[in-house]
């Protein structure tokens, strides 16, 4: 019988000096430093070396998702259609359903809903918000209306005047890049650009895939040199990333779903090649890493339905729950016979990408199915992605981490990161 996890919250706590966060980032991309763990802090250098550290013919597996300007100021006007000086932030967290996927609700026109937070509510109080924007030298007018308010986000319906305007336009002329809550100073001209992957394509995240930051065009090129394969998928990183776990213990604690897409020809390429040790699987980001697993469990509930009913499970019911993976983990069904499963459920629904919803919290004690290796950077305390660097280190972070600030490596999302190499598991 599965039993959740009862780890004490408090055991994954350090203290991070203020000095050492990372308010803005280095100088350029590929120089924050890099520590390389294997078993052992192995070597320390930076990003623009990475490529010395990986085995010729490894594959890396990149988030592509791109952050949104999720943060709208809308000033409040009088009876007279002046200006207050009285301002309310909307920010747009995650579409309402019936605009998900996320695409679809970038690709609105006229009118989208969109589950958010509002800053400034208790002035909100008529119907709507109007602000003026210019796109392509028109005037139009965007408007915003609370739909519902529950557990202190809001449903907000947003509509323009214009017949074939994007929403995605919208929220790039009038919207600002949502940098993280511990960064209290407002989004900048350089923020537009390095709060931003180099190859960021799926509009959707609220928070960057900070791992993959530190990627250059240089970077790049030593990769390619060096037939280091590079893949893409992609998780739309939600404002759940930063939430503190409140709870004691983790069981306790309520992860966030985000939305995953993930194509079946990286699907077929994983199932030709993960597990093999000449050619390792390296996530580039936590959030990479969560989608590559939960490619691997969702396999695994595609085939296990199969067997049950003697039929295929509805594609558009397959989801990933919270513990999921952990109930599932008797089964002891192989990375191959899972990928295949979850590849021709995909053919047979005449379909080449994979779009879901994943909630999968990875903690210390869970079995690693698809990665090798994890490129990530140094997180903040009591979280859940600490956790995830403990299921890779056990309580050697501790030390990892104590060796970081004692060093003076630079913590959070500008900030510097590691190369943790996960132990065979399999």
């Amino acid at each position: 019988m599965f039993i959740k996890p009862k780890l004490a919250i408090e055991d994954f706590d350090y203290v991070l000096p203020d000095e050492q966060i990372a308010y803005s980032p280095s100088p350029n991309r590929s120089g924050s430093k890099l520590l390389i763990w294997d078993q052992a802090i192995k070597a320390e250098s930076t990003y623009g070396h990475i490529a010395e550290f990986i085995p010729a013919n490894a594959t890396m597996i990149f988030n592509n998702s791109k952050v949104i300007a999720a943060r709208i100021l809308f000033e409040k006007i009088n009876a007279n259609n002046e200006n207050v000086n009285s301002t309310i932030e909307i920010f747009c967290l995650a579409p309402t359903e019936k605009y998900t996927p996320v695409l679809l609700a970038m690709q609105a026109v006229g009118k989208v809903e969109w589950n958010c937070l509002v800053g400034g509510a208790k002035k909100w109080k008529e119907d709507v918000l109007i602000k003026e924007v210019k796109i392509n030298n028109e005037i139009i007018i965007v408007s915003a209306r609370k739909i519902k308010q529950d557990a202190g986000k809001f449903i907000v319906e947003f509509s323009w005047d214009h017949p074939i305007i994007h929403f995605s336009e919208i929220l790039n002329s009038i919207g600002n890049i949502p940098l993280p809550p511990y960064i209290q100073r407002k989004a900048n001209e350089e923020d537009k650009e390095r709060y931003q992957t180099t190859y960021a394509i799926e509009e959707g995240s609220v928070a960057a895939p900070t791992a993959g930051l530190h990627f250059s065009k240089e970077v790049f090129n030593s990769l390619n040199e060096k037939n280091i394969q590079q893949q893409y998928l992609t998780l739309h990183v939600g404002a759940g990333t930063f939430m503190p776990v409140k709870s004691a213990t983790i069981d306790a604690h309520e992860m966030h779903a985000e939305f995953i897409e993930v194509d079946i020809s990286l699907i077929n390429y994983l199932l030709k090649y993960a597990n093999k040790l000449e050619t390792p699987i390296i996530a580039v980001g936590t959030t990479s890493l969560r989608t590559l697993e939960s490619v691997y469990w969702l396999g695994v509930k595609s085939l296990i339905y199969f067997q049950q009913y003697k039929k295929n499970i509805i594609l558009n019911d397959l989801s990933l729950m919270q513990w999921d993976a952990y109930e599932l983990m008797e089964h002891g069904i192989s990375v191959q016979d899972a990928l295949k499963s979850l590849s021709n459920l995909l053919s047979i629904n005449k379909t080449d990408k994979l779009i879901t919803k994943t909630q999968l919290m990875v903690t210390p004690g869970y079995t690693f199915k698809i990665c090798d290796a994890l490129v990530t950077n140094f997180h903040q305390p009591k979280s859940t992605l600490l956790l995830i660097i403990a299921a890779i280190t056990g309580n050697n972070w501790k030390a990892i981490y104590a060796h970081a600030i004692t060093n003076k490596y630079r913590f959070l999302s500008y900030g510097d990161g590691c190369l943790f190499w996960i132990k065979s598991q399999i």
